[in-house]
């Protein structure tokens, strides 16, 4: 049985980590189907609290006969599949971050090709003095030199 000051400090605990996450989640510092991980990691931490008789059924159910032992044993499991998630997540990102990059190097070298037919465009149409890079009269008068 939890001592209920110990009960009490953990529901607010619970409750302040549910107003981080909505907190992060108003600021869109998190994504929406990323909080809902959190949220439930948070959903299951309040129902531990509110019915701590729930952690030791489940813990015999699985055969643990210490109390203790059984909480770091569902806290390491849970924290193993928040971390596969959050790198299944990373591994997606890395996977479009690679694509992007791929393609944005396809179009730059396209850009560069554009560009250089345009100038040989240019040269072509320039008269043979232009080519040289000499201006003619007429130039320099519209610059007001």
């Amino acid at each position: 049985m939890i001592p209920s000051t110990l009960r009490v400090t953990l529901i607010i605990a619970v409750l302040c980590y549910f107003i981080i996450i909505l907190y992060f989640l108003k600021q869109r510092a998190l994504n929406l189907k990323y909080t809902l991980l959190w949220l439930l990691a948070g959903a299951v931490m309040g129902v531990l609290v509110v019915i701590p008789e729930l952690l030791v059924r489940i813990i015999h159910i699985f055969g643990i006969e210490d109390n203790m032992n059984g909480l770091f044993i569902m806290c390491i499991a849970f924290m193993l599949m928040i971390l596969m998630a959050l790198t299944s997540i990373a591994s997606r990102q890395n996977m479009k971050i690679r694509t992007l990059v791929q393609e944005i190097g396809i179009l730059d070298k396209r850009i560069r090709e554009l560009e250089t037919s345009i100038e040989e465009q240019q040269d072509k149409s320039k008269t043979p003095l232009q080519a040289t890079g000499y201006q003619t009269c007429s130039a320099v008068e519209q610059r007001g030199i």
